[in-house]
């Protein structure tokens, strides 16, 4: 089985830990293809940097060497997923979306914690579009950017941790999705000081786009048929497979 990974930003990195996290479950029959886009945004904090980031991530994937069986975005709230369901016909993962079926078969609801406070915006959105939203009782902001999360992970443990307990003490939720791709490895941490499950959105997805292959499963061409042939003046912009 081969799942490509799919960083929406494009710091390495990121994509590198993005990579680690999915090997840690990945089983022993999975290949993790971790790509970082061509172009786009050094980290992706915003709907302006987010649309940019589907089109580069669709253009990144499209020049991967096919056969893969799956392919899960790497970025919570971000947009692209429907367009590379429309390109691959494999199984399209979403981050976001796979941290919220996870978090509902945990408990009655869930609670987000992610990086900055402009962002809550787009990843309810998300939610909502999904129809995963109902059972979310909070959206958290560290208030803490990407990279930052990347670049001293102490800190943003600690601050992650102190969004997560208040999220169970006054939200009252049950489980705690981290949402953002750069919080990959701090679920342990933030479990240990909630005492509630934890669910990191990379490892959720690849468990998910691992069990749709094996069942056979692929994305509906009926809710994502392939576009129609036509010229796409300067598409593909990555151009070449590799």
């Amino acid at each position: 089985m081969r799942i490509v990974i799919a960083n929406v930003n494009t710091t390495e990195a990121v994509t590198e830990a993005v990579r680690q996290q999915a090997m840690k479950v990945a089983g022993p029959g999975t290949e993790i293809v971790a790509v970082t886009p061509s172009f786009g945004p050094e980290s992706v904090e915003g709907s302006f940097e987010s649309y940019l980031a589907a089109v580069a991530v669709m253009d990144r994937v499209a020049a991967v060497r096919e056969p893969f069986d799956a392919v899960v975005l790497a970025g919570f709230g971000e947009h692209g997923k429907e367009g590379l369901a429309e390109l691959f016909g494999v199984p399209v993962v979403d981050i976001t979306e796979a941290a919220a079926h996870v978090a509902g078969l945990l408990g009655r609801n869930y609670a987000v914690v992610t990086s900055l406070r402009r962002t809550l915006g787009q990843i309810e959105d998300r939610l909502r579009v999904a129809g995963l939203a109902e059972r979310c009782v909070s959206l958290r902001a560290t208030d803490l950017p990407v990279l930052e999360l990347e670049a001293d992970p102490g800190l943003a443990a600690r601050r992650i941790a102190e969004q997560a307990v208040q999220a169970v003490d006054l939200d009252r939720a049950d489980v705690i999705c981290l949402g953002c791709a750069g919080m990959a490895g701090l679920a342990e941490h933030v479990e240990e000081a909630t005492s509630v499950p934890v669910v990191d959105g990379v490892t959720a997805a690849v468990g998910l786009a691992e069990t749709l292959v094996r069942l056979g499963l692929r994305s509906s061409p009926s809710a994502y048929p392939a576009p129609r042939r036509k010229t796409i003046t300067g598409w593909p912009v990555t151009g070449s497979r590799a």
